[in-house]
C-alpha cells in the first residue's frame, strides 16, 4: 500500500511532504545539530569507512563523538548495529539520535549521508559544519531517474553546507574524482582537496597501507602505516585526515588513532577461525568497488604473505547483484570483473526483493567468458561450497599457493530481502564463521 500511494502521488507533493517531515523533526527535537560540530560524509564508495576513521581520530583527540552510518549508531563507547537496512532512517530518527547524543555529552557528530536520504530531504534541518566527498560513480540510477539527478542529489548536500549558519564551514573533496571540483566550488570558508599524490610514495597490500603525510607550514612530514588493506582504503584515510587537519587536529593524534585502528566491520573484514586460508567479507557491490577489492587481493596477497611476487594467489569469489529491480545495468559488469580476477566464482542470492533471483544471477553470469560460474541461489550453501573448495585446494596444494575466499555484496547488511517485503535475518560474517567451523569439524572426523 505504501509503495502504491507513493507511485500515484505527484513528485512535488511527495517532496514537500518529506521536507516538512524533516523540518518538523528538527523542531520537535529542538535542533540538536546546533549544539554539535556536525560532519557529513557522502560519496558512492568509502562513506562508512571514512566516517569510522573520522570518529576514531576525533575520539583520540578527546572528543565524545556520535556516529550514524550504514554500519552502526554510536555515541562515545556505546554502539549498536544499524538494523534499518538504510543509512539515513526517516521518521525523525536522525534528529532524535542527535538530541540523545547531546544529552550524553557528545561534542561532535559524524553522519554518513546518501543520495537516497538527500532525495527525501533527510539532511534538512541539520546544521552542518563540514562535508566530506569521497568519490562518485553510477549507482541508484533508476531510482534517481538518471545520472545527472544522482549527481544533483549528492550536490544538494554541498548546497546544504553552504546554507549552514555555522562558521567556519569546511568542505573536503577528492581532487582525483571528476566531480570533486563541483564540491570544492561551493561558497564556504575552508576548501580542502585531497589526492593520492599527497601520499606519495605509498604502498598498499592486502593487510595495510604505508604512505607519507606531507609537510605543510607548521607541520612536518610523517610516515604512516595503517592496518587497512588496499589503495581504496588509502583514499578513505586521506579524506579523514584532510578533514581532521582542517579542524586543527594534531598529526601525532591522527597517527596514534589510525595506526591502532581495528578492522572496519563488513569492509574488507577478515574472518579468522583457524582456517588455513584467507576469508574476507566486504560490502562491495558496484563495479568500481569490486574491482578495487579484487585488485588488492590478486596483486599483493602472494607477495605479502609468502614473500615472493612470483606466487600467484587463487581467488574464490562469492557474489551476486544487490537490489532487485534497480541498477540492472551493472549486473554483467560485475560478472565481467569477477571473470577477470577470480579463479572460481559462486553466483548467489543478494536482496532480490520482488525480482526473480535466478534472473538476476543469470544476468551477472552474462559477463563471464573465461570462468564458468557456479550458480547456487541459497547464499549459505554458496558460501559453504566456496569454503569447501578452499579447503580442498589447500589440501592438494599445500603451501605453494595462497588461497583467498572473497564474500561480497552484503558486508554488515542485517537482512536478506525477498518478495513482498520478506526479510531474513542475515550476517555474512556469522555464516562464514559457522560454515568454517562445520567444514573443519567434518575434516577432523
Amino acid at each position: 500500500m505504501k509503495q502504491f500511494i507513493k507511485s500515484i502521488t505527484p513528485a512535488p507533493l511527495l517532496n514537500a511532504y518529506h521536507y516538512c517531515l524533516a523540518i518538523l523533526g528538527a523542531l520537535i527535537y529542538r535542533s540538536p545539530s546546533r549544539k554539535l560540530f556536525v560532519i557529513g560524509v557522502t560519496g558512492t564508495k568509502g562513506k562508512s569507512t571514512t566516517s569510522e576513521l573520522i570518529a576514531a581520530i576525533l575520539a583520540e583527540a578527546g572528543h565524545t563523538v556520535a556516529l550514524a552510518s550504514t554500519i552502526r549508531f554510536a555515541v562515545g563507547k556505546e554502539s549498536e548495529p544499524n538494523l534499518f537496512k538504510m543509512t539515513m532512517p526517516g521518521r525523525f530518527f536522525l534528529q532524535k539520535f542527535l538530541r540523545q547524543a547531546v544529552g550524553k555529552g557528545a561534542t561532535h557528530a559524524v553522519i554518513e549521508m546518501t543520495s537516497e536520504g538527500a532525495k527525501q530531504f533527510r539532511h534538512s534541518g541539520l546544521a552542518l559544519d563540514a562535508l566530506v566527498f569521497t568519490n562518485l560513480a553510477p549507482e541508484h540510477i533508476e531510482s534517481h531517474g538518471g545520472l545527472e539527478h544522482y549527481v544533483d542529489a549528492k550536490l544538494s548536500l554541498a548546497r546544504a553546507l553552504a546554507r549552514s549558519p555555522k562558521r567556519p564551514r569546511i568542505v573536503v573533496a577528492n581532487a582525483d574524482d571528476t566531480y570533486g571540483k563541483d564540491f570544492l566550488n561551493i561558497d564556504v570558508e575552508i576548501k580542502a582537496p585531497f589526492s593520492l599524490k599527497d601520499a606519495e610514495p605509498y604502498n598498499a597490500d592486502d593487510k595495510s597501507v604505508r604512505f607519507v603525510w606531507p609537510a605543510r607550514p607548521g607541520r612536518r612530514q610523517e610516515l604512516f602505516t595503517v592496518p587497512l588493506p588496499g589503495v581504496f582504503n588509502l583514499k578513505n584515510i586521506l579524506a579523514a585526515m584532510t578533514l581532521c587537519d582542517a579542524m586543527g587536529v594534531e598529526t601525532s593524534t591522527m597517527k596514534k588513532a589510525l595506526e591502532h585502528i581495528g578492522p572496519i566491520a563488513g569492509r574488507a573484514e577478515r574472518v579468522e577461525a583457524g582456517q588455513p586460508f584467507v576469508v574476507v567479507v566486504d560490502y562491495a557491490h558496484t563495479p568500481d568497488s569490486l574491482r578495487a577489492l579484487y585488485e588488492t587481493y590478486s596483486s599483493n596477497l602472494g607477495a605479502s604473505l609468502l614473500g615472493s611476487k612470483s606466487v600467484a594467489p587463487r581467488l574464490i569469489c562469492v557474489l551476486g547483484s544487490t537490489g532487485g529491480g534497480r541498477d540492472t545495468w551493472k549486473r554483467p559488469a560485475l560478472g565481467k570483473i569477477a571473470d577477470e580476477f577470480c579463479d572460481s566464482a559462486y553466483l548467489t542470492n543478494e536482496d532480490p526483493y520482488d525480482e526473480d533471483p535466478q534472473k538476476i544471477i543469470d544476468e551477472v553470469a552474462g559477463g563471464f567468458t573465461r570462468v564458468k560460474p557456479r550458480m547456487v541461489l541459497n547464499r549459505r550453501e554458496a558460501i559453504r561450497e566456496a569454503l569447501k573448495e578452499a579447503f580442498t585446494l589447500r589440501q592438494a596444494q599445500g603451501d605453494q599457493n595462497e588461497i583467498t575466499v572473497l564474500v561480497t555484496g552484503k558486508g554488515t547488511d542485517p537482512y536478506l530481502m525477498g518478495a513482498k517485503g520478506a526479510k531474513e535475518p542475515w550476517s555474512d560474517k556469522k555464516v562464514v564463521q559457522e560454515e568454517l567451523k562445520n567444514c573443519m569439524t567434518d575434516r577432523e572426523q
